[in-house]
């Protein structure tokens, strides 16, 4: 597994996450948070994920010349990811999500000008990988026909059920993907279905293996033009944070999926991963390392879940290890010696 090379390619946001509140924010009244993280977001999320499991991770991605993006690139570069298709650029601002956190879910604003540089252009003639991880709000049907010719694999999400892309668009762009992972509620946006199985049968008529996020409910999973429903159930946690769980759960089926485990397994490690997230503040600084999904594995108290999960003894074996994983906090830390120089260059 270490020698495996994943590309990431799409936007990289500065989040702000608000969580711990008592009641939702009203107009004209002020809500206290119980906690504040910062850390990177959007395509970070599943990047940063990735190199926390051991994979060689790469970005393409567009990072402004100021300090959010200096903060992002650095943060990055820390986590391990490789920037090499990434460039810096002046006269724009960096991406900013505020996410509001009340009662373990969610709710996001974000700013965000259009970038001055497509990122998928950043990838070189003949470059290879063994994965790429795309939006397929980022990419339109001619960039995602030549994804092949970088990637044997090729996974995608969307933006969000309320997101810029039309659903009848996003249908026709599926032919093109491997994997397509939405969560419950974009596939039934996407389909007009009343149940998930159907939807996701539906989808995966388009081609693509279709990978349903259905939070607390677990994860289930439709091979194209089958109609077999894989269902697996989520792992019972005190969710915190749902912010950036779908990125992470991506990363953790990626992951299973180029270590050739069977769709069950995929899912079960995929659940696992999002579980393990939820658990802190934050979407990217809250993925785990191995040493955490080997104590959450190793501590759950169902015998019948945790026997479903012995599967992971071996890759705990082999697996890498690292020092404590950075986890969000209530200001901007850069790593030492990121202030000696410019980290990003246009």
């Amino acid at each position: 597994m270490h020698g495996y090379r994943v590309h990431v390619v799409g936007p990289v946001c500065f989040d702000v996450v608000f969580s711990g509140l008592s009641a939702p924010p009203r107009p004209g009244t002020e809500v206290k948070a119980c906690f504040l993280g910062i850390s990177p977001g959007g395509a970070a999320n599943v990047a940063v994920a990735l190199a926390r499991l051991g994979l060689d991770v790469a970005v393409s991605a567009v990072f402004a010349d100021d300090p959010f993006g200096r903060y992002l690139w650095s943060a990055l570069c820390d986590e391990g990811v490789d920037l090499t298709y990434s460039v810096g650029t002046t006269g724009w601002s960096t991406p900013l999500t505020s996410s509001v956190a009340v009662w373990g879910e969610r709710s996001m604003v974000t700013y965000a000008e259009p970038p001055p540089v497509d990122a998928l252009s950043l990838l070189p003639a003949h470059y290879q990988a063994d994965a790429l991880v795309v939006s397929l709000a980022e990419v339109d049907q001619g960039g995602l026909a030549r994804l092949h010719q970088v990637a044997p694999l090729v996974f995608a999400d969307v933006p969000g059920e309320e997101g810029p892309l039309y659903w009848a668009e996003l249908l026709e762009r599926l032919a093109s993907v491997d994997v397509f992972l939405p969560n419950a509620a974009e596939a039934l946006a996407a389909t007009g279905c009343d149940t998930l199985p159907e939807a996701a049968t539906r989808l995966s008529a388009r081609g693509p293996l279709v990978v349903v996020k259905d939070g607390a409910e677990g994860s289930l999973a439709v091979a194209p033009n089958s109609a077999t429903v894989t269902r697996e159930p989520a792992v019972p946690v005190a969710a915190r944070d749902t912010t950036g769980a779908g990125d992470v759960f991506d990363a953790g089926f990626v992951y299973a999926t180029l270590a050739g485990w069977s769709i069950r397994r995929r899912l079960r490690f995929a659940n696992l991963c999002a579980a393990e997230s939820v658990k802190l503040i934050g979407g990217s600084f809250a993925a785990p390392c191995w040493r955490d999904l080997g104590a959450s594995y190793r501590g759950l108290a169902d015998t019948h879940l945790r026997r479903s999960y012995r599967f992971l003894e071996a890759a705990l074996a082999d697996a890498p290890s690292r020092r404590d994983c950075r986890r969000s906090v209530p200001g901007i830390v850069l790593p030492p010696g990121a202030l000696s120089g410019t980290a990003v260059t246009s």
